[in-house]
């Protein structure tokens, strides 16, 4: 019998009977799981569920009151101007207020947001600017909350506060008070961004709209307390908490629950604040316990008898399991019996799968070989014979046409799809390509980056138009519904009889197309190199191209780019092809280089200038992309003579954007694209507008947040570093005691000391 136990397959036949006779009991059990104990305990479940949703909903809100509040001491508005006697600087209030107006729109639980300086009488508001003692003695009422207090609570030293919810008597021009239970957040001080004071006035009852507080069981109640145990929030009034609070021991990842009369209190501490949230629900109904002790008398009653009939029938069983053991090789192996017979069959079924996949991969990796063997061929004679035998993998019918496929990622497209490797493309397009009706498509190739080759065979009785108005549609489709964010663009052949030396004439067909397509088809997304017609009438006038080096040499910046866009315009009226019209760009780049030889720092930036307009020219899809690369080049010859770029630059975006994105990689060329101008310009532009180098306000944005983390989490400091932006944790580190005179873990001894 010792022996028999030691084998897993009679545990297993055991436990398997023991389940199936299990089933007896499901009747008890049944009653045990609906009696009033069991409806009651999930009832708890549930609501503890639906209160922990409501707490994440409370952080997620003061997480966006806080994030708020860094945006608007980010903003560059100040409409305090020393040296002017204190007076305030309307415009720029008035900049402010729409600021405020435009941050708080979105938020439907902030009541309004009110912004004032020291030694300044004036508050600024969303709703419009007003007298600091005026606004809270008309509009926002309350005995101890008026401008006296708010002005000796700002110049007290202060974390970031969330006050009580309390009763403000409001009043609106032409309408009686009204009474309306507000809660006041107010910015700290210890580390200041900006000279703002900011206060943030929460409806209560709104708030409670957002987080859904109707979702608990009907008679329940909450209250919200700040790390120092003050109430913040009630939705009921006149609780009795000392009791409570005094039976409960806190600590960052706990909760605890306690019953009180007839009602049961579940607490729990938020990771994000150390708010404390207390559940008050009805204690579970009376007189269950009887119900719930005979309920489970019978479910032991059935388990005991289960468990000896399973022990006699899995002795009686287990013996033809070791014949099958034995059939397997695996008979006087111990272990699980059963698991290795599983295994076994898995493991012989996934060495089957991957065999089959290799072979299906080296099958069209040999394929994709010869396919390019012969494209690499300088002529058909060259062919390798080997090559041949692939013929019926690269053709399905009688005759053919080759297709290019290039895709890029566009520039304004839709992102939200992330872009795909080369071997996930070749993949789509071939899952897609076989449920493409109207074409025999045969193989899709990889070429190189994110170029292909497809093959579509011209069915029986079909024509190469109608195949070539089939591929069409398909990429109008896929562009819309499985490649939304590429721009796409296909060369098609001409039709030849499906044999391995037309490949080689096909593909010419395609390199011949991309360098002579005429410059006003570039537009279409399928262009058919059959229909490409000659055209030798290029517009390159010497005298223009003259005037513009000297329209350049005297700073003349839009005449220049006129010219330009001139003689571009002009040869797309011509119908010129792509290859001439790159060929004129290339030399009127010549010309544009004229001006800059003398003013440039180097040649070192002139061969990249240059590198960097021939790879935009040579990957141009049609004329515009020329067009834009040649006028960045006189708008760089420009600059480089003083010239200043014209930007519409927003100062709020700027900060806004800086806030919600400081912990990428945020370097000027980025925010240059992102604002669509240079580098330079908008270096000068923000230190200009801001008062500091974009390096330095990046740094103090970045470190802002870090000193949050290091205060309220427990990452490490490397983790801390690359939250907010930093490669690595020693440059955090340097970074951090350059601006603050510490490091950030002495930072952090420092803050949990205070």
């Amino acid at each position: 019998m010792n022996r028999l136990l030691a084998n897993r397959g009679l545990l297993q036949i055991f436990c398997s009977l023991l389940l199936v006779i299990m089933i007896m009991s499901a009747s008890s059990y049944v009653v045990y799981k609906k009696s009033i104990s069991g409806i009651y305990d999930k009832v708890t479940q549930n609501n503890r569920l639906v209160v922990k949703n409501i707490i994440q909903a409370f952080d997620s809100s003061f997480t966006t009151v806080n994030n708020l509040i860094f945006t608007i001491h980010g903003l560059p508005f100040d409409p305090v101007k020393s040296g002017d006697g204190g007076r305030m600087d309307m415009a720029q209030v008035y900049n402010l207020q729409d600021n405020l107006a435009s941050l708080i729109s979105s938020v439907d639980y902030i009541e309004d947001v009110i912004v004032f300086y020291d030694n300044q009488d004036l508050a600024i508001t969303a709703n419009g600017t007003s007298d600091m003692k005026l606004l809270f003695q008309n509009k926002y009422r309350h005995d101890t909350y008026n401008a006296s207090y708010w002005r000796s609570f700002s110049k007290s030293k202060r974390p970031f506060t969330v006050f009580p919810s309390s009763d403000y008597m409001m009043q609106t021009e032409g309408s009686k008070p009204q009474s309306r239970q507000l809660i006041a957040v107010m910015d700290g001080n210890k580390y200041k961004l900006s000279d703002k004071n900011v206060i943030i006035l929460i409806n209560a009852e709104k708030l409670l709209q957002h987080v859904n507080m109707s979702s608990m069981i009907p008679g329940s109640s909450m209250i919200v307390l700040d790390g120092d145990r003050k109430i913040v929030l009630s939705t009921e009034k006149n609780w009795d908490l000392v009791e409570v609070l005094n039976d409960v021991y806190f600590n960052q990842s706990q909760e605890d629950s306690l019953t009180r009369g007839d009602f049961e209190y579940h607490v729990y501490q938020s990771d994000y604040n150390d708010f404390i949230y207390i559940d008050k629900m009805p204690y579970q109904f009376q007189n269950i316990d009887t119900v719930a002790s005979g309920s489970r008398i019978i479910m032991v009653i059935a388990i005991v008898s289960a468990v000896l009939l399973s022990g006699l029938l899995s002795v009686y069983l287990y013996l033809p399991v070791k014949g099958i053991l034995q059939l397997f090789g695996e008979g006087r192996v111990k272990g699980n019996d059963f698991r290795k017979i599983y295994s076994g069959i898995v493991k012989v079924q996934r060495e089957n799968e991957a065999l089959r996949q290799r072979m299906e991969r080296a099958e069209a990796d040999m394929c994709r070989n010869a396919f390019f063997r012969v494209l690499e061929s300088q002529r058909s004679s060259d062919i390798a014979r080997d090559v041949l035998k692939y013929e019926p993998f690269f053709f399905r019918d009688r005759s053919f046409v080759m297709a290019s496929l290039d895709l890029r990622l566009s520039q304004k497209g839709d992102r939200s799809h992330p872009a795909m490797e080369p071997r996930q493309m070749t993949e789509l397009l071939r899952k897609e390509l076989g449920s493409m009706a109207g074409t025999g498509y045969t193989a899709v190739f990889h070429q190189r980056e994110m170029q292909f080759l497809i093959l579509l065979g011209i069915p029986q009785g079909g024509d190469r138009q109608t195949v070539i108005s089939g591929w069409a549609t398909f990429i109008q489709e896929a562009n819309r519904d499985v490649l939304p964010g590429y721009v796409l663009r296909s060369f098609v052949s001409k039709d030849y009889e499906a044999h391995v030396p037309n490949l080689l004439s096909a593909y010419q067909d395609i390199l011949n197309g991309m360098l002579y397509r005429n410059v006003q088809d570039e537009a279409q997304t399928v262009i058919d190199t059959a229909a490409v017609q000659y055209v030798g009438d290029v517009y390159f006038p010497l005298e223009k191209m003259d005037h513009l080096a000297r329209c350049l040499t005297a700073g003349l910046t839009e005449e220049s780019i006129q010219i330009v866009t001139d003689i571009i315009h002009e040869n797309a009226r011509r119908n010129i092809h792509h290859y001439h019209l790159a060929h004129v760009a290339k030399s009127m780049f010549l010309y544009l280089i004229k001006p800059a030889k003398a003013t440039a720092e180097g040649d070192q930036e002139l061969m990249q200038l240059e590198s960097r307009f021939i790879r935009r020219v040579e990957q141009a899809y049609d004329h515009r992309e020329i067009t834009e690369a040649l006028l960045e080049v006189v708008k760089k010859v420009a600059g480089s003579r003083g010239g200043e770029p014209k930007s519409k630059l927003n100062p709020a975006f700027i900060s806004q954007y800086i806030e919600l994105h400081y912990m990428n990689n945020l370097y000027l060329d980025h925010m240059a694209e992102v604002l669509d101008t240079s580098p330079k310009y908008f270096s000068n532009y923000f230190k200009k507008t801001f008062g500091i180098n974009y390096v330095e306000y990046l740094n103090k944005v970045r470190l802002a947040h870090a000193r949050e983390f290091l205060k309220n989490t427990d990452y490490n400091i490397s983790e801390i570093g690359e939250k907010t932006g930093y490669m690595n944790a020693s440059t955090f580190t340097t970074t951090f005691k350059k601006y603050y005179g510490i490091s950030p873990s002495e930072y952090r001894k420092m803050a949990g000391e205070g």
